[in-house]
């Protein structure tokens, strides 16, 4: 019986696809996408995280995601986590997380300026502002 084995992951592709035949009829490519996490430190002030992600794409997918996944693009990727594994030269075990997509979302093309959602990148960010103070005051109610 199979596992539950489900990701949903929303960023900005950073690498442009690659695209490979490895087998006649069966086309792959591959992308990263940067993954952004904002938050506040102990002292209040905003940090953020940055991770980057591979995905994998097969077959129709993987020529729509070459003409569609530019560099920059946002995008929604529904899919599930694979580990591939290898030997190095050196005789020492190497492993590496990657998602295989399954369905992929392709946001509207960014315009200067603008975050995806059409506000400002400083209305996004007083909007965030906004949903941690709530958040905090959420927590600090439930905590009496």
């Amino acid at each position: 019986m199979n596992q539950l084995n489900s990701v949903i992951v929303e960023g900005n592709v950073t690498k442009q696809p690659v695209s490979k035949e490895p087998v006649p009829g069966f086309k792959v490519a591959d992308f990263t996408i940067g993954v952004n996490r904002y938050s506040k430190d102990k002292n209040g002030n905003w940090k953020e995280e940055v991770s980057f992600i591979p995905v994998h794409v097969q077959n129709k997918m993987a020529d729509y995601a070459v003409e569609k996944a530019v560099k920059g693009r946002g995008v929604r990727v529904v899919g599930r986590l694979k580990q591939e594994r290898w030997k190095t030269a050196e005789d020492k075990w190497e492993s590496r997380m990657l998602v295989v997509a399954e369905h992929i979302e392709y946001k509207p093309v960014k315009v200067e300026g603008e975050a995806e959602s059409g506000k400002s990148v400083e209305e996004e960010i007083r909007m965030a502002e906004a949903a941690t103070a709530s958040a905090e005051e959420l927590a600090e109610a439930a905590a009496f």
